[in-house]
């Protein structure tokens, strides 16, 4: 089991270079929301350290809330197997609902996502992704809001996790 800070091969995004990144993306989330109802909602566990830092970048009112879903469990590859662990308890209906994800990898799990949420009727909905690794075939929706292209590793640090360690790191690092 990975748990160590020293089995981590390299810094691939700094905690300053995320900081910058947050805050520009902040201010074009501002911009393409100049009204109506906004809820962010932040996929679990892997968004939480991005959504905090985000929502605090985005200078209008707005709603959070949470959704949590699976298809990791302990291993570095996506099992495949999407399981929805909590649904979001706030209203969509008639608001611009923004999906906040940490790692955009194979698209299954965001696939499942956005054919879920595209049922309830909100007024819009968009992504915004910390990571993109550029390898899912076929995506339902792209990311309007990007923060970084990522390279094809597995990345822990910043909310991304390995069996649940490394999430603390200030900074995205590789395990591979």
């Amino acid at each position: 089991m990975l748990s160590s800070i020293a089995e981590l091969k390299r810094v691939v995004f700094d905690e300053e270079t995320i900081a910058e990144r947050v805050r520009e993306l902040g201010q074009e989330i501002t911009a393409a929301y100049p009204d109506g109802e906004l809820l962010v909602l932040g996929l679990l566990k892997g968004s939480f350290i991005f959504l905090s830092d985000l929502v605090r970048k985005i200078d209008r009112p707005l709603q959070v809330d949470f959704l949590v879903a699976s298809s990791y469990g302990e291993g570095t590859v996506s099992s495949g197997n999407v399981r929805l662990v909590y649904d979001p308890e706030t209203e969509l209906a008639g608001k611009h609902i923004l999906l906040v994800e940490d790692i955009i990898d194979t698209g299954r799990t965001l696939n499942k996502l956005v054919a879920l949420l595209g049922q309830r009727r909100a007024r819009s909905l968009e992504i915004c992704a910390l990571l993109h690794k550029h390898a899912a075939e076929h995506l339902e929706l792209e990311a309007k809001f990007l923060g970084f292209d990522a390279p094809t590793l597995f990345l822990v640090g910043y909310g991304l996790d390995h069996a649940e360690n490394f999430r603390h790191l200030p900074y995205i690092a590789s395990l591979t």
